[in-house]
């Protein structure tokens, strides 16, 4: 059936959230700059996708939004803003005329996202620093992500950057922030965010995804997710997630695999079915071969696995190109990193 969704549009966006788990130092700088009166007019926020990035960046609209003079918060320890003040509900329903969040637009004919922000959706930022602001305060901008501006769209926010209005603030997330524009990154005061311990993990998914959610299932993809509870969403109800996991855990208690588990394991990706919980399991599959390289990197057995990795990727974009049987992919896969971890 087609949809008209975005597919972004979920009970678990960043702008619906109340609550911030990790994070805590980055937060306390972010009030602390507020409080001197001397917010600077940009801010850069760096790290891994999916670890709450945005969270804190609507957090910190709230805050401002709710509290636009900073010399009436100095008491206060958090950026907390409850969920039923007046600014917080018309940030969640996207109603807040000081609120201005640039990101790539959904494309309601072709049902899916566009692959850049435009340059006429950073023009709308200009109309929207052009006006005055709606209650009488500040005027903020989110760019989730900055990594998606084009050329053309990215210099256009630059001018603004350049000569920022009164109590104007940009809060640019990124998942690559080298790739960004120098003169962009310039201009920003740089934060970067770690990817959040396990437990940390699994207490955002499990306030995301409430009751009733399979306790083993949300232990596990928390630690898959390497410290993004965004990513560990994306596992839960992927089969590819469970497979991984029970190849993760036989290679841990024996040091290999067998033959017989290889073909199982195999077994599970046979037919035209499934094309998410692979190309899942292959990442995952991948991210552990370059984990056990990195590992093993002064012994035979880490260039062993870094050429199991190489080989393991080329075989799967050839899988995914040519749509090749996934179930031999698999199996050599398996084949090739039996041998390098028998590397001396």
């Amino acid at each position: 059936m087609a949809t008209t969704e975005d597919p972004r549009e979920t009970d678990s966006h960043p702008r619906r959230r109340a609550s911030l788990i990790g994070h805590e130092t980055e937060e306390r700088q972010l009030l602390r700059a507020y409080q001197s009166g001397r917010m600077h007019h940009a801010w850069l926020l760096a790290g891994p996708r999916g670890i709450g990035k945005a969270t804190l960046a609507y957090r910190l609209a709230k805050f401002i939004l709710e509290h636009p003079d900073p010399g009436q918060v100095q008491d206060y320890s958090t950026l907390y803003v409850p969920p039923e003040a007046g600014v917080a509900r018309r940030i969640v329903a996207r109603g807040h005329p000081d609120l201005l969040v640039l990101e790539r637009q959904f494309d309601q004919k072709r049902e899916r996202l566009k692959s850049e922000i435009v340059i006429d959706d950073a023009r709308e930022a200009s109309a929207f620093f052009a006006r005055t602001a709606g209650e009488g305060g500040w005027r903020i901008c989110i760019v989730d992500a900055a990594d998606d501006l084009n050329s053309a769209s990215a210099n256009a926010l630059l001018k603004i950057l350049e000569e920022p209005p009164a109590r104007c603030l940009f809060l640019l997330i990124s998942h690559r922030p080298g790739a960004l524009l120098g003169t962009i990154r310039s201009r920003s005061l740089r934060i970067d965010l770690r990817p959040l311990t396990d437990e940390e993990t699994l207490a955002v998914i499990r306030e995301v995804s409430g009751e009733g959610t399979d306790p083993a299932g949300l232990e596990r993809a928390a630690v898959l997710s390497a410290g993004s509870p965004g990513r560990a969403l994306d596992l839960l109800a992927n089969k590819g997630a469970e497979i991984f996991d029970a190849f993760r855990t036989s290679v841990s208690d024996r040091g290999s695999l067998q033959l017989a588990e290889q073909f199982r394991l195999a077994d599970r990706f046979a037919g035209r079915d499934g094309a998410e919980d692979f190309d899942v399991f292959c990442e995952l599959l991948l991210d552990w071969t370059a984990g056990e390289a990195r590992r093993w990197a002064h012994a035979s057995r880490g260039a062993a696995m870094a050429g199991a990795h190489d080989e393991i990727a080329h075989s799967i974009r050839l899988a995914n190109a040519l749509n090749l049987d996934r179930r031999q992919a698999i199996l050599d896969a398996m084949s090739r990193l039996e041998e390098a971890m028998k590397a001396a």
